[in-house]
C-alpha cells in the first residue's frame, strides 16, 4: 500500500494539478479571460427572478374537441345510428340519438379508433360522455384525454419558454415542470424581469390574413397597433409554423425597425400565390388575435422572404423576432407566483456561507494538527487539494452553485478529514502489536480502506437518491457532496497516502508516533 510507481506519481501529482488549475478560473476579470469557464451562482446567491407558470389550456381542448366532429359523425354514419341537434360547445359534443343503448354498445367498442387502437385494454380512452335527458349524450375528453392533453401542452411549453429565454442570453436559467400543469422558472442575475414577463406571456400565434373591406361572411373585426379596426378574413393564408427563421432590420430609408422573416418551401408557395393573386390588397399580419401590420401588396412576394413593419422600436423589433423564431406556445401562461431576490440578499448569503466554510475549516486543520502532529498537516494538505479539486470540477461543469451547495462543501470537508481519522487511528492500532512501522502503516491503509468505502459509498448512494427525486437547491446539494466524495476518496488514498509513505520510509528506522 505504501509502494508508488514512477507513473502512479506523476498521474496523481498531474491529476491533482490540472483539476485545481480550474479553480482559479473563477477569479478572472473581464478584461483577462483566458478559459471562460466558472462557477455561477444561482438565484439565492446573486439575486434574480423566480417566476411559476401555468399553462391555460381551455383554449387547447376546445380546439380539439373540434377535431373530432368530423371523426364522430364519420363513426356513427359508418354504423347506420341516426343522430339530429348535434352541436359543439366549448370543451364537449351535444346530439340527440335515436338509439342510446346502440351508441353506448358502439362508443365502447369504437371510440378508442379514435385516438390510439393499442389502448382499449385499459380502457384509457380519450373521449368519454354523459348521457342527459331525452336520448340526448354530451361527448367530452376523459381525464386521461385531459391529462393527455395537458402532458403534450406542458412539454412543448418548456421547450418553447427554453428556446425565447435561451435567446435572451440568460446564464444558467432553471426550467422545470412543477406538477401537471405549471412550469417553475429561475433567472439569476436577470436585470429586467418585465421583459421576461411579458415575452413568456404571449402565446405568439402568428398568422397571415387578407384585410376584406365588405361586411361578406367569415369576417373578423380586429384592432391594429395603431388603434385602426380592419375586417379580415377567417380563413388563414398561412401560419407562423411556416417561419424558418426571423431577426430585426432596420429599413434604410426611413431607419425604421422592422422583422424580417424567412419561410420554408411550403409557406413560401402560399405567400408567393396570395401575393400573386391579391396585388394592390392588404394583408393583415395577426399577432395574438391583434393586427401588428396590415401592408399593401405592391407586388408577388416569391422568393420566401419578407417584413413586418409597424411602429416598433428596436427593442420591439428584437422581441417579436425572438417570439417568431421560438415558435407558438400551445396554451397561454399565467404566472401564479413571482419573486424577485435583490443582489443584497444574495451578497449576505454568500459572506455568511464563506464565513461559515473558512471558520470550519480552519477549526479542523487546527484539530487535526493537535491530534496528529505532522500527519495532521499531511491530512490538512490533503484537504486543501480537496478543496481546489473539488471546486475545479465545479468549473469545468459550470455548475450553478447556491446555499445548499456551499452547506455540501462544507459537509464534505468534514467527510475529508473523517477518512483520514480512521485511518490513522486504524494505524495507531496496528502500531502497537506490529515491530515495523512500514507493515504497521501499510496494514493500516489495507484494513481501514472497507471502512472508508463503506462510509463514503453510502454517503454517495445518498446523494445520487437526492439528485434523482430532488430538485433545484436540494439537487445542487447532492452535486457538490456527491463530487465531494469522489475528490476526498482519490486525495485520502492516493495523495494522503503518498505523503505518508514518503514520511515513513525516511523513518523507517525511527520510531514514528500518531
Amino acid at each position: 500500500m505504501l509502494n508508488f510507481s514512477k507513473i502512479n506519481i506523476v498521474s496523481i501529482y498531474l491529476i491533482v494539478f490540472l483539476i485545481s488549475i480550474f479553480s482559479i478560473l473563477n477569479f478572472q476579470t473581464k478584461d483577462n479571460i483566458y478559459f471562460d469557464k466558472k462557477v455561477n451562482l444561482g438565484l439565492d446567491l446573486q439575486g434574480g427572478s423566480y417566476l411559476l407558470l401555468e399553462i391555460n389550456s381551455d383554449s387547447l381542448v376546445e380546439e380539439k374537441i373540434q377535431s373530432k366532429v368530423i371523426p364522430i359523425k364519420k363513426l356513427l354514419r359508418d354504423n347506420n345510428l341516426n343522430f339530429t341537434n348535434f352541436k359543439i360547445n366549448k370543451q364537449s359534443l351535444d346530439l340527440k340519438v335515436d338509439d342510446l343503448k346502440k351508441f353506448d354498445l358502439l362508443f365502447f367498442s369504437k371510440k378508442e379508433n379514435l385516438v390510439n387502437p393499442y389502448l382499449d385494454n385499459y380502457r384509457s380512452f380519450e373521449l368519454d360522455y354523459s348521457s342527459l335527458e331525452d336520448n340526448r349524450v354530451q361527448i367530452m375528453f376523459s381525464k386521461f384525454g385531459l391529462l393527455t392533453i395537458n402532458n403534450a401542452a406542458l412539454k412543448q411549453s418548456i421547450e418553447i419558454v427554453r428556446r425565447r429565454i435561451d435567446d435572451i442570453g440568460t446564464k444558467e436559467p432553471t426550467i422545470l415542470q412543477r406538477g401537471e400543469k405549471r412550469i417553475l422558472v429561475e433567472l439569476p442575475g436577470l436585470k429586467d424581469p418585465e421583459r421576461i414577463k411579458k415575452l413568456l406571456g404571449k402565446t405568439a400565434q402568428l398568422n397571415f390574413r387578407l384585410v376584406k373591406e365588405n361586411s361578406e361572411f367569415g369576417i373578423d373585426e380586429l384592432i391594429s397597433e395603431n388603434g385602426e379596426k380592419l375586417k379580415v378574413s377567417k380563413r388563414i393564408i398561412m401560419s407562423g409554423e411556416n417561419l424558418i427563421d426571423a431577426q430585426p432590420s432596420i429599413q434604410n430609408q426611413q431607419n425604421q425597425p422592422t422583422v424580417s422573416f424567412t419561410l420554408d418551401r411550403l409557406g413560401a408557395q402560399k405567400f408567393g400565390r396570395t401575393t400573386t393573386d391579391n396585388v394592390g390588397k392588404r394583408l393583415a399580419i395577426v399577432l395574438d388575435n391583434k393586427i401588428i401590420s396590415a401592408p399593401n401588396i405592391n407586388e408577388p412576394i416569391t422568393s420566401g422572404n419578407g417584413m413586418i413593419s409597424g411602429n416598433f422600436t428596436f427593442q420591439e423589433a428584437t422581441d417579436l423576432a425572438l417570439l417568431l423564431r421560438s415558435g407558438a406556445l400551445p396554451t397561454p401562461l399565467d404566472i401564479v407566483e413571482e419573486r424577485t431576490v435583490g443582489p443584497d440578499l444574495g451578497e449576505d448569503s454568500i459572506k455568511s456561507g464563506l464565513i461559515s466554510l473558512i471558520v470550519g475549516f480552519f477549526l479542523v486543520i487546527l484539530f487535526m494538527l493537535y491530534k496528529y502532529k505532522i500527519f495532521g498537516v499531511i491530512a490538512n494538505t490533503a484537504l486543501i487539494a480537496n478543496l481546489l479539486m473539488l471546486i475545479g470540477i465545479l468549473t469545468i461543469l459550470e455548475a450553478t452553485l447556491t446555499l445548499p451547495g456551499i452547506a455540501g462543501i462544507i459537509l464534505t470537508v468534514g467527510m475529508a478529514v473523517d477518512a483520514n481519522v480512521l485511518i490513522f487511528e486504524r494505524i495507531k492500532e496496528e502500531l502497537k502489536t506490529e515491530k515495523s512501522s512500514i507493515h504497521a502503516f501499510d496494514t493500516g491503509y489495507s484494513k481501514a480502506k472497507i471502512t472508508v468505502l463503506d462510509a463514503n459509498i453510502t454517503t454517495l448512494i445518498a446523494a445520487v437518491i437526492l439528485f434523482a427525486f430532488g430538485s433545484g437547491p436540494v439537487k445542487g446539494f447532492a452535486i457538490t457532496l456527491g463530487i465531494g466524495i469522489i475528490t476526498t476518496l482519490f486525495t485520502a488514498y492516493f495523495l494522503a497516502r503518498h505523503l505518508t509513505s514518503i514520511l515513513v520510509l525516511k523513518n523507517k528506522n525511527r520510531e514514528i508516533k500518531i
